[in-house]
């Protein structure tokens, strides 16, 4: 698939570090709804923000009741309408209704839009063709204010007092409240031990087994069967995009909220190729 690359000093470069905002400490009061990985699956999206009551307030979504939507990353790639969902979330951060941490995926989108070398796999060429249908105007903006958001974002952010972290990948307990490029890679990426799944997959160190922190951790990255909550650790990617479920965990109550797929828009083995 042949595709365009925005010009290294085009609109949306940018002389900064990717997902490397300094300010992890988020004083948005709880209650939340932490969401994870979408994966450009808007119409699950849509259908989990109406299970657990937002309401469309403009491009973007708001609660009656005032609790704040937190994504935990990977907003595009593989799914139908990754750009769908980059306006859906990018109008409700503005609004203050949601906020936002960042995942591989979206970093690597943002590498793309700053005109930077990537190879366009593993989904991104079809949110690439995505962002290239729109209007030239649209995309221009849109493009910067992604590329901004990504900058200015910090790599996981800590909430209600530090009870609470949430972060795509997840986060050791010695590097809360810290801000190094090899904390936000961590953040972002986890920590691969060298060997892949039966699909393709990396294989990521548990980090969460040896957990024993004080604030409860909330991540995704690595899909899994069923989310369990693990040494105050737990994962909320149900892989949505491979035919499972997307997942809220609502805060402080502990509750989950799950809508299933509408169908498999990927097969895993075919994901790790592409």
């Amino acid at each position: 698939m042949t595709v365009s690359r925005p010009a290294t000093r085009g609109p949306y470069a940018a002389d900064r570090r990717i997902a490397h905002g300094e300010d992890v400490w988020d004083r948005t009061p709880p209650p939340y709804d932490i969401v994870g990985d979408v994966h450009g699956c808007i119409d699950e999206l849509r259908d989990l923000l109406d299970l657990l009551g937002y309401q469309p307030d403009g491009d973007g979504v708001c609660h009656p009741e005032g609790r704040t939507l937190i994504f935990l990353g990977d907003l595009n790639d593989r799914g139908p309408s990754s750009i769908g969902v980059w306006k859906l979330a990018l109008a409700s951060i503005r609004q203050g209704a949601a906020r936002y941490v960042p995942g591989n995926h979206d970093s690597k989108f943002v590498r793309y839009l700053m005109g930077r070398e990537v190879q366009l796999t593993h989904g991104l060429a079809a949110t690439v063709m995505e962002f290239l249908d729109l209007p030239e105007r649209e995309r221009r903006l849109l493009g910067h204010e992604i590329a901004e958001t990504l900058a200015n974002t910090p790599p996981y952010r800590i909430l209600h007092g530090r009870r609470l972290v949430v972060a795509h990948a997840g986060l050791e307990e010695w590097m809360i409240g810290k801000v190094t490029t090899t904390v936000s890679a961590f953040a972002r990426f986890g920590e691969r031990t060298g060997d892949v799944t039966e699909h393709g997959f990396p294989i990521r160190r548990d980090w969460a087994a040896d957990y024993n922190g004080k604030a409860l951790i909330v991540y995704g990255h690595t899909p899994v069967h069923e989310p369990e909550f693990r040494n105050n650790t737990i994962n909320i990617d149900q892989g949505c995009v491979f035919g499972g479920a997307l997942t809220a965990l609502r805060y402080p109550e502990r509750e989950l909220v799950s809508v299933p797929a509408r169908r498999v828009y990927v097969e895993p083995s075919m994901a790790a190729r592409r």
